[in-house]
Formats: structure tokens, sequence, C-alpha cells
């Protein structure tokens, strides 16, 4: 989870994995990741090589093409062990506000 959290600590690998969870399964070219967020290729490249070591998001070659996808099962793992670890100790304050699921989000205190 470090490594994760790590990861994501920088503005653009936030904003890659963003974009990446916006784009859904299907994941987005590298020259279109570097095209949208304004970054060089070798600066994306840097900052998809640290998201992909954290192992929260996938790529594969499609003819002459990278393409990146995140990786939405460890997405909901990392959201997992913060609403448990962070929230579950103890805190019933406002206990519905931990909750991941959708319905949980929707009710505030």
């Amino acid at each position: 989870m470090v490594t994760a959290l790590s990861a994501l600590a920088h503005e653009h690998r936030l904003a890659t994995y963003r974009l990446l969870v916006e784009a859904g399964p299907g994941g987005l070219a590298a020259g279109e990741i570097a095209e949208r967020l304004d970054l060089m290729p070798s600066s994306l490249t840097f900052h998809v090589q640290a998201l992909a070591r954290a192992d929260l998001i996938t790529q594969r070659r499609v003819s002459r093409n990278v393409i990146y996808a995140a990786d939405f099962s460890a997405m909901n793992d990392l959201v997992s062990y913060l609403a448990k670890n962070c929230c579950g100790r103890g805190s019933t304050i406002y206990p519905a506000l931990c909750d991941p699921s959708p319905m949980a989000a929707r009710q505030g205190p």
C-alpha cells in the first residue's frame, strides 16, 4: 500500500492515474495520455513506470502503441485498505462517511 500511495503522491502520476480510471478498462495509448496531460513522452514513461511498479496500472502492446489501463482490482484494494485502516480504528463519529459502498457515499452525517 505504501508503494501505491507513494506513486500517487506526485501530481503528474495522480493526473495520469485519474485519466486512466476515467478511460475505463480499455485504457489509453501512451501518446494520447502525453497529449492530454501536456507531458513529454519521456516524462510520461517515467511516471507510468512508477505506477506500474506500484501495480496500479497495466500495459499492453497493440501494434506500435503501448496501451496503459488502470488496474481496477488494485484501486479497489487500495480504497478498501484506506477505509478499513483509516476509518475503522474505532471511529464512530461518522461511520457512514467511511463506508466505501455506493449507498453510504450518498448519505451524509
